[in-house]
């Protein structure tokens, strides 16, 4: 697959960590030398599942390290446009590829066998449109006790969505303005749900509908086939949305070298 790389988009001035960041960019914040995304870029780069990357929204004089092509395309004004813009541009350039791995820049932890593994997950069920990965709250807090995840409480579990999926690239063959609504919402689940339906929104809020469920109705109401794959790999979802969060996985990171 080709990776698209979210690195786009600027801190507000009130940040916590916009001094950390290049002129506020969250993903050139330094994490142990380097800036975060750049650990991003070496876990896919280590990855044999990953072809080329398309890296969305650094600074036009930023060049990033990587013995697979990289290239780097301007920041398109919000998350919806900027995983659009990487996603037809791989198209455009390798049509034979089906899938997309979509990747932010601020998930430094992550490493090569957890590409791989979600990898070997869209092969073994090649049909999907969307790879939505989601994390156990228990399987976060085992490995990042601190963290302080914000999670979706379901009748038979609670997760917190990760920040390394897949797509088809069919997604993208037609408009659809609900992925613009789904996307502006994407850091206010029960907002999600609403734009899928206030029925869902209730039976979220109330934790009488399932994870499955929720996935069903989903697909329904956007007219894709997709899954939820309940990942054991917490550092796919933890990104350095807060200063507490970084100190953690600088700290992760530290011990982990």
């Amino acid at each position: 697959m080709d990776a698209v790389v979210l690195a786009g988009g600027k801190m507000a001035l009130d940040d916590p960590l916009y001094a950390q960041g290049v002129d506020g960019s969250r993903s050139l914040v330094d994490v142990l030398g380097k800036p975060m995304v750049q650990w991003v870029v070496d876990a896919l780069d280590a990855s044999d599942c990953v072809a080329e990357m398309y890296v969305i929204g650094l600074p036009t004089s930023y060049r990033l390290k990587a013995t697979k092509p990289v290239h780097y395309l301007p920041d398109q004004g919000d998350i919806f446009e900027n995983i659009r813009c990487g996603v037809v541009q791989a198209t455009q350039d390798h049509p034979s590829r089906s899938k997309v791995l979509i990747a932010s820049s601020d998930i430094p932890a992550i490493q090569p066998s957890m590409i791989d593994w979600l990898a070997s997950e869209v092969a073994a069920d090649p049909g999907l449109m969307m790879y939505y990965n989601v994390v156990e709250q228990s399987t976060m807090e085992a490995r990042f006790p601190q963290s302080n995840r914000s999670y979706v409480r379901f009748k038979d579990i609670a997760v917190c969505g990760g920040d390394l999926n897949v797509i088809d690239k069919s997604l993208f063959a037609e408009e659809r303005l609900i992925w613009q609504k789904l996307a502006n919402a994407r850091k206010h689940p029960l907002k999600q749900a609403g734009l899928l339906g206030i029925d869902s929104l209730i039976m979220v809020a109330l934790h009488i509908l399932t994870l499955e469920g929720a996935v069903k109705r989903v697909c329904k109401r956007l007219g894709i086939k997709a899954k939820a794959l309940r990942c054991p790999h917490a550092e796919i979802a933890m990104d350095a949305d807060k200063p507490h969060q970084l100190a953690i996985l600088r700290q992760h990171l530290e011990e982990r070298v």
